[in-house]
């Protein structure tokens, strides 16, 4: 049984709860420091719709033989079907708290079935709508469970900006752990435009990526306002992830091979000079 009923009404069972937390603080660390600023009445929500998204993303990514399936089953609740998974009864939850977009679920669900038959990207526009159906999706949700101030198309565009541009600041992360898994992100026409990026080799294509993700943060965090809650968390999230375009251009544009990291003490240090944290 998914739900337990508590004095305060419908609530989460603990032992999902505590995995969804969990999740957060292990594999999406800046997030998870952002969500701790998030209003208290928001907050295990929003560690619960990270555990659907998250768990489906990582299916998809070990090619387990249960992705197909348990992507089928969110996409049967979006078009109105019963809730037979855990990630789809957990939407399902969520829906009766909040409006839960499930037009954007079912495009981040196109975008897992897109990843499950990966073929390289052709251009920016199909590179742009593939970081909207994985990321940008998560931000539209995202902004309808924090709720908005009437503008509700305006905020959508900017949340799913925002999503798109961390996607493509993963992308720009991960080039050489992907390659080494035989995948690029990066569009076949700006390969061709810049050459491959080799380690060394890449700096006009890396900057010409990373002007690509800033005009979308620019656009993301524009649209902050438009939140009813939680505006300092995601403007610190977004501060915080964006820190990594920052670090790539320190480090020489790719100059060496290898993940870029930025420490947690330089993410903290990011966000306080935006008086974001304490």
């Amino acid at each position: 049984m998914l739900l337990a009923r508590d004095r305060a009404g419908l609530a989460p069972e603990r032992a999902l709860l505590a995995e969804a937390r969990q999740t957060t603080r292990t594999v999406a660390r800046t997030f998870a420091l952002a969500v701790r600023l998030l209003p208290r009445e928001v907050r295990d929500d929003v560690y619960l719709l990270y555990l659907v998204f998250r768990t489906l993303d990582d299916l998809v990514d070990d090619h387990l033989p249960r992705a197909e399936e348990r992507v089928a089953a969110v996409e049967a609740w979006c078009a109105g079907g019963r809730a037979t998974s855990t990630e789809a009864r957990i939407l399902d939850d969520l829906a009766r708290r909040h409006r839960v977009p499930r037009d954007a679920v079912a495009d981040f669900c196109a975008g897992m079935r897109s990843d499950l038959a990966f073929s390289p990207v052709g251009t920016e526009a199909e590179l742009d709508e593939y970081c909207y159906r994985v990321a940008g999706t998560v931000g539209v949700v995202m902004a309808e469970v924090l709720g908005t101030n009437g503008e509700r198309a305006a905020a959508r565009r900017a949340a799913g900006a925002l999503g798109m541009a961390m996607q493509r600041t993963n992308i720009l992360r991960d080039i050489d752990e992907d390659r080494g898994n035989g995948r690029t992100y990066l569009a076949a026409e700006t390969v061709r435009r810049f050459g491959p990026p080799e380690p060394g080799r890449r700096e006009g294509l890396l900057k010409d990526q990373i002007a690509r993700a800033d005009a979308l943060y620019d656009e993301g965090v524009d649209g902050i306002v438009l939140l009813r809650s939680g505006g300092r968390a995601i403007r610190a999230a977004a501060a915080m992830y964006r820190e990594i375009l920052r670090q790539i251009e320190r480090e020489g544009y790719g100059a060496h091979a290898g993940r870029v990291v930025v420490s947690r003490r330089r993410k903290l240090v990011v966000a306080a000079r935006r008086g974001l944290v304490a």
